[in-house]
């Protein structure tokens, strides 16, 4: 096998490792160090034993990132206040033509349920992810992490049972919620209180994630007044005043992104019930937002300004997939 050989056989890979590390994960730069390390031991293995180089780099990578997410765990119980996924854009086209499979794509890359996968054993995740985001059979992936079937199809089951129990029952319909994300940014950024309230359910959830290293809540705020006061709070800031605004699809789903000087600083993200925002998250942690960035300095988008449709304006060099 030759060299170029070698590296197209692990590029038309590539999608899908990066896609199983990320899922595992939930930071593209451990994602995409776990990929590197897979490419290093693909590149010396044993030409001669590999016979399914998909399968053997599948195998390679969902094992390093086993290893990597109980070496982080430790990381993310000393993290300061909620910890959430760093976001990636998901802009599928093309190579995902199927409407069913790009909702199941979509769906398992959600903020959402990557939360979710947090509180599942690294094993457990490991086998959701194989099965439930890419549809592996039980076989293969008793191979990859080296179980017996029986035993992968026990933790599917038990995994599968913990994440319906917890993920929350969101609307999923795409337009409904860049509605949604449209009228949010209209009614904080027009300091409407009474309109804000409105879009928003009573019980509704905000959870900011900033490491401690920038201004979010670091206890998740709950009920629809001291929510919309909050963003009230929030839109009018001066240094909210200088940010620009655009629509991007993050994780599946419409967000929207504040940049300053070209720089995200903010990602807000909406979930829905019903008709009315159930769930807000709020990213703010300026390592997790490093690989978001837009030309625009200041132009804010609203509503009834025309739509900002950016998610494809820029490249995005990780693939979730």
């Amino acid at each position: 096998m030759t060299a170029d050989t070698l590296t197209d056989l692990f590029e038309e890979n590539r999608a899908v490792l990066t896609g199983v590390a990320y899922r595992m994960l939930g930071r593209v730069a451990d994602a995409e160090d776990v990929v590197q390390e897979a490419w290093l031991r693909w590149s010396a293995a044993d030409r001669e034993e590999v016979r399914e180089p998909r399968a053997f780099l599948v195998r390679v990578t969902a094992r390093l990132a086993i290893d990597r997410l109980r070496q982080v765990r430790s990381r993310r119980e000393a993290y300061v206040g909620p910890w959430l996924p760093e976001p990636v854009v998901t802009a599928y086209g093309a190579s995902v033509p199927d409407t069913a499979e790009r909702a199941v794509l979509a769906d398992s890359v959600s903020l959402a349920v990557l939360v979710v996968l947090e509180s599942l054993s690294p094993l457990e995740r490991a086998v959701f992810v194989l099965r439930e985001a890419f549809g592996f059979p039980y076989a293969e992936i008793a191979t990859t992490l080296d179980r017996s079937e029986a035993a992968v199809r026990q933790l599917a089951g038990r995994a599968r049972r913990h994440v319906d129990e917890r993920k929350p029952r969101y609307d999923v319909d795409p337009a409904q919620r860049r509605d949604l994300t449209e009228r949010f940014l209209a009614a904080a950024a027009g300091g409407d209180l009474q309109q804000l309230l409105a879009l928003l359910a009573p019980d509704v959830r905000l959870v900011g994630d900033s490491g401690g290293k920038a201004k979010a809540p670091r206890r998740v705020v709950e009920t629809a007044d001291k929510v919309a006061r909050f963003l009230f709070a929030v839109a009018h800031d001066q240094r909210a005043q200088d940010m620009a605004a655009r629509i991007v699809e993050l994780n599946g789903g419409p967000a929207l992104v504040l940049s300053l000087d070209g720089k995200a600083d903010t990602v807000f993200q909406v979930e829905a019930i019903g008709g009315v925002i159930q769930d807000i998250y709020i990213i703010r942690n300026p390592d997790k937002l490093a690989g978001l960035s837009f030309p625009e300095n200041r132009a804010v988008v609203l509503p009834e300004q025309g739509r900002s449709d950016s998610t494809r304006s820029r490249p995005f060099p990780f693939d979730p997939s």
